[in-house]
């Protein structure tokens, strides 16, 4: 298990993680979320041994690893660009943990290249791989030595979006094939819901919300979530803001009237925007075949039970 206890880092008067404390347990996925400064990087390296926190402690297992080097550690690191060795074989670049510990080669790679689908790929040079075939090949060096705790940076981050999506519930499979603790970073919010068994979203160095991606999807904890994970209807209401999630909005015979103002497609779909007769705005996803066009009079219905209420962000 690892824990990690009011944890800060500092880059001379910059902090850049601001007490944050989490618990990863084995087998549990945990994606640190959140925008490009939000500290999630910095607080991977710290646990991984490449920045020393100006306070607060790392544990693995409960053995106090806040200052022990990278390589006492024994956590698997896989980094965005994949790192591989372009002079050396598949085989060569999963092989070279083991052998930097002086350790059986030969039987260990063929058993996590099978793990991670790349049996028979061993004597295949990094350039003639797919780039999902290289993230593969990346996982499995991290894995080889035998280890219980893999930290993730962006490991789908250079690949192109369909290519991302694809991977990423392939990604989610072998993570759990594996047996060991995951901490994975990433700004992408599906990434991290399709991933994760619990999410850590980071603002400002800052735990904003952690919880399973169920709840954080249903629950944001308040308005940088909510519009971090990408909900366009955020409506004033008396104690914050009234999140309505797509799922909660439709058209239909019922529900309030309004206008359409703008159609959007949305590549899996489109969406109208609707300004509703009280005032509201709302982005409206069109589950049927007829769209309607701007100037349209419709009707929008909110299933409210499917809404919640979180704080304005100050």
């Amino acid at each position: 298990m690892l824990e990690v206890d009011g944890v800060e880092v500092r880059f001379g008067d910059h902090v850049a993680v601001a007490g944050v404390s989490m618990v990863v347990e084995r087998g549990e996925v945990v994606c640190l979320l959140g925008p490009s400064g939000s500290g999630k990087t910095s607080l991977l390296r710290a646990v991984a041994g490449l920045e020393t926190p100006a306070a607060g402690a790392i544990r693995w297992d409960g053995r106090d690893v806040t200052r022990e080097p990278t390589h006492r550690r024994g956590f698997g690191l896989v980094f965005q660009d994949f790192a591989l060795f372009p002079h050396r074989s598949v085989a060569a670049n999963v092989g070279f943990g083991l052998r930097m510990r002086g350790e059986p080669v030969e039987e260990r790679v063929a058993e996590v290249l099978a793990l991670v689908g790349l049996e028979g790929y061993g004597s295949r040079m990094p350039s003639t791989l797919s780039g999902g075939e290289q993230q593969r090949v990346a996982l499995a060096r991290a894995v080889a030595p035998g280890c219980e705790l893999l930290l993730m940076d962006e490991p789908l981050g250079s690949l192109d979006r369909p290519l991302r999506e694809r991977l990423t519930g392939e990604l989610r499979e072998m993570l759990h094939d594996l047996g060991v603790a995951v901490v994975h970073v990433t700004h992408d919010q599906q990434e991290a819901l399709a991933i994760a068994d619990r999410v850590v979203v980071l603002r400002d160095g800052r735990v904003a919300q952690a919880g399973t991606p169920p709840e954080v999807w249903r629950r944001p904890a308040d308005e940088f979530v909510a519009r971090f994970l990408g909900f366009a209807n955020l409506l004033p209401h008396p104690d914050g803001l009234l999140v309505v999630p797509p799922d909660a909005v439709s058209l239909g015979p019922e529900g309030e009237p309004g206008t359409v103002t703008a159609v959007t497609f949305r590549g899996t779909g489109f969406a109208v925007t609707v300004a509703v007769d009280g005032g509201a705005s709302l982005e409206v996803p069109v589950r049927s075949e007829a769209i309607p066009a701007p100037g349209d009079r419709v009707r929008v219905a909110i299933e409210a039970r499917l809404t919640s209420v979180v704080p304005v962000v100050r």
